[in-house]
């Protein structure tokens, strides 16, 4: 059984790391480069507010996604309830895109991070089973849906180009495959670090869409 994992989460990880070499950005720069050039300068308090409040939704995304993985690979009962947890948290960054761009904004956001979350689940679930055909068919269409995220947000706002946007989904998704294989192998050293760059991430993502609504709509943050 240990053997049928380990080649399961080899497989994914192998499947996922072809997926985000497909969507790397044009330039082939790092998602902290990329993002960089993008990033605007923070000042006043409500600007700082919005990237705390930001940091404090994102958080919340990967933290529950975490303990959505460790129940689920665990079969603990309690994923369920970390699962609605998770979903929650979708609708809860969608009502904060929602202040910005509208209700109907925040639930096409909310809609797209839903799948975000409901793609993961099959692909854990592939992958535990050792199913490579279902982990290439739930990996392309999380593939498909951070492009969809990428176009919804850079539509959104001019400050986050389709090409930055989608390297950090994919950085996201990578992060979060690393945190996944970790957990399947039983790599605790590794699963830890690949925490670490789960969360470091996030931040940076969080920032970088925080610092593009400044930038939008400079008269909400004097």
């Amino acid at each position: 059984m240990q053997r049928i994992t380990t080649c399961a989460a080899v497989a994914l990880a192998t499947l996922l790391a072809a997926g985000l070499t497909s969507g790397c950005s044009p330039s082939g720069g790092s998602t902290a480069s990329v993002s960089a050039a993008t990033t605007a300068p923070v000042n006043g308090e409500a600007a700082a507010a919005l990237k705390r409040d930001m940091r404090k939704l994102w958080t919340d995304h990967v933290v529950w996604t975490r303990v959505y993985v460790m129940d689920a690979i665990a079969d603990q009962p309690d994923a369920g309830a970390a699962a609605n947890r998770l979903m929650k948290n979708q609708e809860d960054i969608g009502a904060a895109v929602a202040k910005f761009y509208g209700a109907p904004a925040g639930q096409q956001m909310t809609t797209l991070l839903k799948e975000h979350i409901s793609i993961a689940v099959d692909l854990i679930k592939a992958a535990k089973a050792g199913d490579k055909t279902g982990q290439k068919a739930a990996d392309d269409r999380w593939q498909q849906n951070a492009e969809q995220i990428a176009t919804f947000l850079s539509g959104a706002n001019p400050n986050l180009p389709k090409a930055t946007v989608l390297d950090l989904m994919k950085t996201h998704l990578k992060t979060t495959t690393d945190e996944v294989v970790a957990r399947l192998t039983k790599k605790w050293d590794d699963d830890v670090q690949a925490f670490d760059r789960v969360y470091d991430h996030i931040l940076t993502m969080s920032d970088a869409i925080s610092d593009g609504i400044v930038k939008q709509f400079p008269d909400k943050f004097k």
